[in-house]
């Protein structure tokens, strides 16, 4: 049954959306100048004069460079959530290790993709520039939430084994585990939990040295196989089973 709120929503009035179409514009545009120029110089003069307005208008909309690196961040982190759910539904719910590839598979064909964006959610801080965690922490915490889903999946499937290490962590990473699987209402216990860990990380630095060519030009000329096995490596540490 429909709540009366939802039933009885407004539709948005043109000004809003006129809004909301100016807001996409200054976004869109934004990425373009990120991949063009990096974000230590984005501008949002330069964003103002593509878009044809004059800079006073911009801040109608975004009211600082600060604010418009956040709807980026954000734009961003959901993109590539967005990637990462969608790479990740087209695999059986218990196909673990099919949706832990999948899961990688996305996120590097996206930072492949879209190197700006990727180096401005993992890459170097951009200085003097705090990102509000109120604002950028949900979408920023989507594929690490999406990889442990998986490994807890796999351990509420019996697929995975604990080897019974819980007991040789000090008090403040037993704390730090514990915290983490209440918080994401999981089962997998802390052993694995910390194997997660290595695996997101080790996931992430592999991509990293990809996008930001830290191989060097000419060191893997087969990437993708390279990376293939890179996988089956974080899937065996994960207990995943192939």
């Amino acid at each position: 049954m429909t709540s009366g709120s939802a039933a009885h929503a407004k539709p948005p009035t043109p000004r809003e959306r006129a809004r909301e179409r100016t807001l996409q514009d200054i976004v869109r545009i934004g990425r373009e100048h990120l991949a063009l120029h990096g974000a230590a110089a984005l501008s949002l003069r330069a964003v103002a004069r593509d878009l044809g307005v004059v800079s006073s208008a911009v801040y109608r909309y975004v009211e600082s460079r600060e604010e418009l690196l956040t709807l980026l961040l954000i734009d961003a982190y959901s993109e590539l959530g967005d990637a990462v759910d969608a790479a990740i539904g087209t695999c059986p719910e218990d196909a673990f290790t099919g949706r832990f590839e999948a899961l990688a598979a996305a996120v590097r064909n996206w930072a492949l993709a879209h190197p700006a964006g990727y180096a401005l959610l993992f890459g170097s801080p951009v200085p003097g520039y705090q990102a509000p965690a109120d604002r950028t922490t949900g979408p920023g915490t989507r594929v690490v939430y999406a990889l442990m889903t998986v490994l807890d999946g796999a351990y509420r499937a019996g697929q995975l084994t604990s080897d019974g290490q819980d007991a040789a962590f000090t008090p403040l990473l037993a704390a730090d585990l514990a915290r983490i699987r209440e918080e994401a209402g999981l089962q997998v216990p802390g052993d694995l939990l910390a194997r997660g860990a290595l695996v997101w990380t080790s996931l992430f630095g592999a991509i990293s040295f990809e996008v930001f060519g830290q191989y060097g030009a000419e060191t893997f000329a087969a990437r993708d196989e390279l990376f293939a096995r890179h996988l089956a490596v974080l899937a065996r540490v994960a207990g995943l089973r192939a």
